[in-house]
């Protein structure tokens, strides 16, 4: 009976999850597809903006999930934590925003109101904490599910999630790429679907 659940949450998949963005997967179990799929459904950040279809590539023994133009590595055991893995798969897809939505005067700019010194990896004997792209993905990520379950939630000013607060990011995001400034936060529904994907962590 729980197969044939999965099966068919995964079959509505296009309807369900139609602000989810457009990506395709390469590996990884079912359990751990639907984990991606509810992170994304769980932020009121609408990924359909992001103009590319996106590879998400679900590996083991990676140190750490990581994301290129158009691809994106996330980590297989990460994913089998259930939903504490959702705030770097947000933050990953979040990558994808910087990587095809952002014009290098949005990058300046971004670089500036983020407290960082360059945007991402020009200088790469500056530590990570300098790169605006770093920042950037972690605030996406928590500004738009900013929940006590968010692993991107800040906990102490240094935190790239709290370079600037959560409004002020999306009302910046809003007049760079058109995303709208909603916060629908985790619906009722996405909560819902979170019990259910967690029901199937390996």
């Amino acid at each position: 009976m729980r197969l044939v659940i999965v099966a068919f949450a995964l079959a509505l998949a296009p309807a369900a999850f139609a602000s989810g963005g457009s990506y395709v997967f390469a590996g990884g179990t079912a359990g751990e597809q639907l984990q991606v799929k509810q992170a994304l459904k769980a932020s009121s950040f609408d990924w359909n903006l992001v103009p590319v279809q996106v590879t998400i590539h679900i590996v083991r023994d990676i140190p750490v999930s990581y994301s290129t133009r158009g691809q994106i590595w996330l980590d297989a055991d990460l994913l089998d934590s259930g939903s504490f893995s959702w705030g770097v798969v947000q933050m990953e897809y979040s990558q994808q925003v910087q990587y095809t939505m952002l014009s290098a005067d949005a990058q300046s700019r971004l670089t500036d109101m983020l407290g960082a010194q360059q945007w991402c990896y020009d200088n790469p004997s500056l530590p990570r904490s300098a790169n605006a792209c770093e920042r950037f993905a972690a605030m996406l990520a928590w500004s738009y599910w900013p929940s006590a379950g968010n692993s991107m939630r800040p906990t102490s000013l240094s935190d790239w999630s709290s370079s600037m607060s959560p409004k002020a990011f999306r009302i910046t995001l809003s007049a760079l790429i058109g995303a709208p400034d909603r916060l629908d936060g985790l619906s009722s529904q996405a909560a819902a679907l979170r019990d259910t994907a967690a029901s199937y962590v390996r």
